[in-house]
């Protein structure tokens, strides 16, 4: 098998590919598990300014690397890691209870269409820019004003976000939008 890279991805996103569309497959479409690079996690939740306080969700979170660091790192009050593969969502589980954090996270095995977000403060995507046009609605009925959302090389169609971070390439451009600014053209901050 040839090895190649396809619009600046690595040959090692092949088999998330792969499992992504497997997943498609069996009903879930949202999209495969990449996880976020921990640079690239400090830079977005600074960009967003987390802090303590805040409740995190994260919507498609994988194996939990991101709320872990929001908790362990940033003092967010609460989190909450959203995944509805089941395999991932135990991956975080565990990882989240080795380190003693499940008293502070809690760890949802559902579909993200299904699971309310009315607490969250800030919420964390990385998923397909089809996907985000998906979700917007939910946010847009469900966050509260001031509300934070972080979404990593995806924007959300139809919004303008407050901020734009990162240095380009693969994880590398990141998104901050926010409930009551969602239609503001964005400027620089």
């Amino acid at each position: 098998m040839r090895e190649f890279e396809h619009h600046g991805l690595p040959v090692a996103l092949q088999p998330a590919l792969i499992q992504w569309a497997l997943s498609m497959a069996a009903g879930r479409p949202w999209a495969p598990f990449v996880p976020s690079r921990e640079e690239v996690i400090h830079e977005a939740l600074q960009l967003a300014d987390v802090r303590r306080g805040d409740v995190l969700y994260d919507l498609g979170c994988g194996d939990g690397r991101v709320v872990r660091i929001a908790v362990e790192e940033y003092g967010v009050r609460r989190a909450v890691c959203v995944e509805s593969r089941r395999d991932l969502a135990a991956r975080a589980r565990e990882e989240l209870d080795r380190r003693g954090l499940l008293d502070r996270v809690r760890v949802v095995e559902d579909d993200m269409m299904n699971v309310p977000v009315t607490e969250a403060t800030v919420v964390y995507l990385y998923l397909l820019t089809s996907v985000n046009r998906l979700l917007r609605p939910k946010l847009e009925r469900e966050l509260r004003f001031g509300a934070r959302v972080v979404s990593l090389d995806f924007e959300i169609p139809g919004w303008h976000p407050v901020k734009v971070g990162g240095r380009g390439g693969w994880q590398g451009r990141i998104y901050v939008y926010m409930k009551g600014y969602f239609n503001v053209p964005f400027r620089t901050i």
